[in-house]
């Protein structure tokens, strides 16, 4: 799929920077080419998402620059074109981005496979800097065949989002513990509370399948096994599917759609019409911004209930940052990286907003002071025993999804989750299987 890394990596891409909103920071005469061609370049080059944390650490810059000696040349890219930019010149062996953000769930498998990231087993073992600090989970995402290839800047975990006044008014003391608590409450409220439903969530075939993973691996399950064989058809699994389709058909909106990704669950919530919400807790402040939401004085969280197996939310890297394998500015890229994820930026980060993966910001009040009281809870608690992916860890991820999503739709359309689950297991094998190829 690639050419030889060999005798690509002197190549340099002609790809103009039209799509690009290119932000040099402090480029000299002398060190804005950054070509490398002389050894090490003074000149970082990076290319990031559209994102808070892009923004907060461009303004956080001329401290790095000062500190290291290093100009800082930041490309930064809606994710469309941020992807179209990597296909273009990683496949290409372009040496011309150092600093690479990308998604660990999404591309990092493919990236890693076509070697794209560099290795970074040495460099992560500095002991100031703390790779120990990092939480399992993420760690697990940015890593390929036992190597690190990447760190983990921004997290997300599944958290439970309630309405604490119908909790009240149900007689309901405390948020549900398990997921029988959840199934009980779900019902009790939504046969009180005409046009509430009592539980909302993600249908849509792709789009469920993140939120749907927490419930599959809180019932012991996973979508491929330990030999690396498909697994959406073993017993936890389909008992997962008939929970999650069951629980939004018997307590779920009204004539319920089957295409519903999180703005439009999201929204069934804030508008006060659902008493239940398991979603990504990067999205709380939809939920509690008055102007967003009916009920932002009435929103709770707790963390994810218990199934069978336990509480086993998932705890994600949405994004992280890597070094271009095919850059000759390694060193200097690296010392970005240190700088972007360390303890400091991590928890000014965390301050604006932005979850992050060291657990000693989380465990330091000044990391959670921002954050509600309660989410900051679940999420310490969603932290513990968090998985490290959503998704079905493949290089083609979006046809895997939608291969996968299937038993959830069927199970939301009262059809026989079990069934399902045989057949999509059956297509995924294959698909893995070809893959494999």
């Amino acid at each position: 799929m690639t050419e030889r890394r060999d005798d690509v990596r002197r190549r340099r891409s002609i790809l103009g920077t039209s799509l690009a909103v290119v932000v040099a920071m402090g480029l000299s005469a002398c060190g804005g080419g950054g070509d490398g061609s002389a050894g090490a370049s003074k000149t970082v080059r990076v290319t990031l998402a559209n994102h808070v944390w892009t923004e907060n650490i461009k303004k956080a810059l001329p401290e790095f620059e000062k500190q290291s000696g290093l100009k800082v040349e930041v490309t930064q890219l809606g994710e469309d074109q941020l992807s179209d930019q990597y296909n273009v010149k990683l496949n290409a062996g372009s040496s011309d981005i150092d600093v690479m953000m990308y998604r660990p769930l999404q591309e990092g498998k493919l990236f890693a496979k076509n070697k794209y990231l560099a290795d970074l087993s040495d460099r992560v073992k500095s002991q100031t800097w703390n790779f120990g600090d990092f939480q399992a989970g993420p760690v697990e995402a940015t890593t390929y065949e036992d190597k690190p290839v990447g760190v983990p800047i921004i997290t997300e975990q599944e958290v439970l989002y309630y309405r604490k006044d119908l909790l009240d008014k149900a007689g309901l003391s405390a948020p549900p513990k398990t997921l029988d608590e959840l199934k009980a409450a779900a019902a009790k409220i939504k046969t009180a509370e005409p046009g509430v439903a009592g539980f909302v969530a993600r249908t849509g075939k792709s789009t469920a399948v993140t939120q749907f993973s927490s419930f599959l691996y809180s019932f012991g399950g996973d979508f491929v096994d330990g030999s690396g064989k498909a697994a959406v058809n073993s017993e936890a699994a389909k008992q997962a599917f008939a929970y999650y389709g069951g629980l939004i058909k018997d307590s779920g909106p009204a004539n319920v759609s089957t295409d519903m990704g999180w703005p439009e669950a999201m929204a069934i919530f804030t508008q006060g019409k659902a008493a239940f919400y398991t979603e990504a807790n990067s999205l709380y402040k939809n939920a509690t911004d008055p102007a967003k939401s009916k009920i932002s004085d009435n929103v709770g969280f707790a963390p994810f209930p218990a199934g069978p197996a336990g509480s086993k939310p998932y705890n994600i890297p949405s994004w992280a940052l890597g070094i271009n394998d095919s850059s000759e500015n390694a060193d200097n890229a690296w010392k970005f990286i240190e700088w972007a994820t360390s303890k400091e930026q991590t928890l000014a980060q965390q301050k604006s907003g932005v979850p992050g993966a060291r657990t000693s910001v989380w465990e330091d009040p000044e990391g959670t002071s921002t954050f509600p009281e309660d989410l900051a809870e679940a999420i310490a608690a969603s932290t513990e025993d968090g998985v490290g992916h959503d998704r079905p860890l493949v290089v083609q991820v979006a046809e895997a999804r939608e291969i996968v999503g299937q038993p959830i739709v069927d199970a939301i359309t009262g059809q026989d989750a079990a069934a399902s689950a045989d057949t999509a297991n059956a297509a995924f094998q294959k698909f893995l299987d070809d893959e494999a190829k």
